[in-house]
């Protein structure tokens, strides 16, 4: 899993833009440690060299979201976050504990059942703008 190398800074908006693939992940409240293809105010940036790397790590960090690998690390009394290293030391035990062709397995999964939520959502989504337009008439 050594080629998989990635970089991770905290996100400053406005401050720069990026010509290598990347992804965001979201560093506070109780979805720390969610991946996004946007930046909001309260994210790291994730660079790689590859694309394939940027899938392979996107889809990890949101494996290791779904488990529940950062609930452990998130700190703060009233706005829950989690630090930078605490996050590239979540990255890099995931990392070393890889297993190349299962993981690859993991992630095209991963991608379909992401694509069926996005259906389902979009199903839901028509559903009710069908009962406003039921109710309306």
């Amino acid at each position: 899993m050594n080629e998989l190398s990635y970089t991770i800074k905290t996100y400053r908006n406005g401050s720069a833009s990026y010509n290598t693939p990347h992804f965001f992940l979201l560093n506070k409240g109780l979805n720390s440690g969610r991946p996004m293809n946007k930046p909001c105010p309260n994210c790291f940036v994730i660079t790689t060299e590859t694309e394939e790397i940027r899938d392979s790590l996107f889809y990890l960090t949101l494996s290791l979201k779904e488990g529940r690998f950062f609930k452990y690390y998130l700190k703060g009394s009233v706005i829950l976050f989690i630090t930078i290293d605490d996050t590239r030391k979540v990255l890099n035990t995931a990392l070393r504990n890889y297993e190349q062709q299962n993981w690859e397995l993991k992630v095209q999964k991963l991608k379909q059942i992401s694509a069926y939520e996005s259906n389902l959502k979009q199903q839901i989504a028509t559903i009710e703008k069908l009962k406003l337009a039921l109710l309306r008439t």
